[in-house]
C-alpha cells in the first residue's frame, strides 16, 4: 500500500522504514530541510542496531522516500501516520500541537478516502479531538485510528519486525481491515493483532509504560533495603523472578530510568488521571523514586570521599540512557555529572554512541574520551552509568593502572564483588554489600 509517515524521529523513522520493508510504498515527511537532505544522502541521525541498512536497502529499491511536502505524500497515499513527538509541557501534560498540526495538514489534502493512524503516544481522547479537525478541513471520508508503538530503543527493529502484539484502535471496518493488512507481515508468527477503540488503544501504551517504571522503581527500592539490611539483591531477584505471576523482565536494579518514554508517559499519565479527579499515589512515588535513585551514585561518592570533591575528578563510563543507543533524554547520568560538578570535581566521560548528543548538552563542561581506558587517567574513581556490553569484562589490571585509586561505582551491577575483592578494588554496586 501507499503510505506516508509524518515526522521522521525516532518513531517515525523506524516505522516507515519497516513497513517499506515488508513491500510497502513509504513517504516520510519533516519539516526540517536538514533532516530530509541527510536521509536522502544516506545518513541517518539517530543511532539505532539494523536501521541504517534498512533505510538504505529501501531507498535504492525505491520504497522509502523522504520529503519536506507533506500535501505530495499525503495525496499519494491511502494511510498516513502521525509519528511526531509529544513532549512533556510544565504541568506534566502531553504537548499535542504538533500532532495537530499535523492531522489538519491530512485532512487539507487528502484526494480519496484515507486513513489517518495516530502512532505518537497521546493521552486518551485524542482520536476524538482529531476527528473534530478533520470535520472541519477534510472534503473526503477519513477515519481516525491508533496503532500505538511498543519500541525498546536499541532493539526497535526487531520489536517492529516481531512485536509482541499490534493495537488498532479503530470504530471502523474499512480502516481495520487496511490496517490489519498493513501489520499482518509482522505477526506471522501467531502473536496476536487486537482491535479495540481507540480510547483503549491510546490508554495501553501510557499502561504499559507506567507498569514498567513501576517495576523499575519498585526493584530499585527493594535494592535501597538490601543496601541497608545486608541483603543481596541478586538473590532477592531471582527469588521474585521465579514467580511466573511476576516473571523477571525489568527487575535489574540501578540508577533509575530516563529516555524519551518512561519519564515522559508517567508524568502524561498522572495528569490525565488528575484531569478525571484520580490521584494516581503509586505512579508519584514511582517517578520520585527514580529521581532520588539518579542521585545515588554521586551520594556514595560524597560518603567514600567527602562532601567536598574540589581537586577530584571522576571517569564515567556509560552516558545515554540504556545501552545500544545515543539517547541522552532524561538519562541518569546527566543527573550524577551535574551534582560531581556541583561539588567541585572535573569529570572525564566515555560512551559508545552518545559522546556528540552529550557535547550538545554538557558542552566543555567535561572532558570527552573516545575510549573507555583513555577516560580513566588519574581519575579517583570509576562510575558506571550504562551497562554498554564492552564495559561487562573489561581489563581490570588496566583499570587499576590507570586510576589513582582503585574504586569502582557500579551502578549497573556488572561485576562480582567476590572477583572484585580478590583483585584490591573498593567496590561500590547497587542492592550489594561495598567490598
Amino acid at each position: 500500500m501507499n503510505i506516508a509517515v509524518i515526522g521522521t524521529g525516532y518513531v517515525g523513522l523506524v516505522s516507515g522504514t519497516c513497513y517499506a520493508e515488508s513491500g510497502n510504498e513509504v513517504i516520510c515527511v519533516d519539516i526540517d530541510p536538514k533532516r530530509i537532505a541527510a536521509l536522502n544522502e544516506g545518513t541517518i541521525p539517530i543511532y539505532e542496531p539494523g536501521l541504517a541498512e534498512l533505510v538504505r536497502r529501501n531507498t535504492k529499491e525505491g520504497r522509502l522516500q523522504f520529503t519536506l511536502s507533506s500535501a505530495e505524500a499525503i495525496a499519494q497515499s491511502i494511510v498516513s501516520f502521525i509519528a511526531v513527538g509529544t513532549p512533556m509541557s510544565k504541568n506534566g501534560a502531553a504537548d499535542l500541537s504538533g500532532v495537530f498540526k499535523a492531522a489538519e495538514e491530512i485532512a487539507k489534502s487528502v484526494t480519496g478516502y484515507h486513513v489517518i493512524v495516530v502512532k505518537s503516544t497521546v493521552p486518551v481522547g485524542t482520536n476524538d479531538r482529531i476527528r473534530e479537525i478533520v470535520g472541519r478541513h477534510a472534503k473526503h471520508q477519513v477515519d481516525v485510528c491508533s496503532v500505538p508503538e511498543f519500541l525498546k530503543e536499541g532493539s526497535a527493529v526487531e520489536d517492529f519486525m516481531r512485536p509482541d502484539r499490534v493495537i488498532i484502535g479503530s470504530l471502523s471496518d474499512r480502516a481495520t481491515a487496511i490496517l490489519r493488512e498493513i501489520h499482518a507481515p509482522f505477526v506471522r508468527t501467531d502473536n496476536p493483532i487486537l482491535v479495540m477503540d481507540p480510547k483503549s488503544a491510546e490508554l495501553s501504551k501510557y499502561a504499559a509504560n507506567a507498569m514498567l517504571a513501576l517495576r523499575i522503581s519498585f526493584i530499585n527500592q527493594i535494592a535501597n533495603l538490601c543496601d541497608a539490611v545486608g541483603a543481596d539483591i541478586n538473590a532477592v531477584r531471582r527469588g521474585l523472578g521465579s514467580d511466573h505471576r511476576i516473571g523477571s523482565q525489568f527487575l535489574f536494579p540501578g540508577v533509575g530510568y530516563g529516555g524519551s518514554c518512561f519519564p515522559k508517559d508517567v508524568q502524561a499519565l498522572i495528569h490525565t488521571a488528575a484531569e478525571q479527579g484520580l490521584n494516581f499515589s503509586v505512579l508519584k512515588a514511582a517517578d520520585e523514586v527514580n529521581a532520588e535513585q539518579k542521585r545515588l551514585l554521586p551520594d556514595r561518592v560524597k560518603q567514600h570521599f567527602g562532601a567536598d570533591l574540589s581537586g577530584r575528578r571522576f571517569a564515567i563510563w556509560g552516558l545515554a540512557f540504556k545501552p545500544r543507543t545515543d539517547d541522552m533524554r532524561e538519562a541518569p547520568s546527566l543527573v550524577v555529572i551535574e551534582e560531581l560538578l556541583a561539588a567541585g570535581a572535573k569529570v572525564q566521560v566515555h560512551d559508545p554512541e552518545a559522546l556528540d548528543n552529550a557535547r550538545a548538552i554538557l558542552g566543555n563542561r567535561v572532558s570527552y574520551h573516545k575510549t573507555n581506558y583513555e577516560a580513566l587517567k588519574k581519575a579517583d574513581a570509576l562510575l558506571i552509568c550504562t551497562e554498554w556490553n564492552e564495559f561487562r569484562h573489561p581489563n581490570f589490571q588496566r583499570i587499576k593502572a590507570e586510576l589513582a585509586n582503585p574504586v569502582i561505582f557500579d551502578g549497573r551491577n556488572l561485576y562480582d564483588p567476590d572477583l572484585m575483592k580478590a583483585l584490591d578494588f573498593k567496590y561500590y554496586s547497587i542492592g550489594r554489600s561495598p567490598v
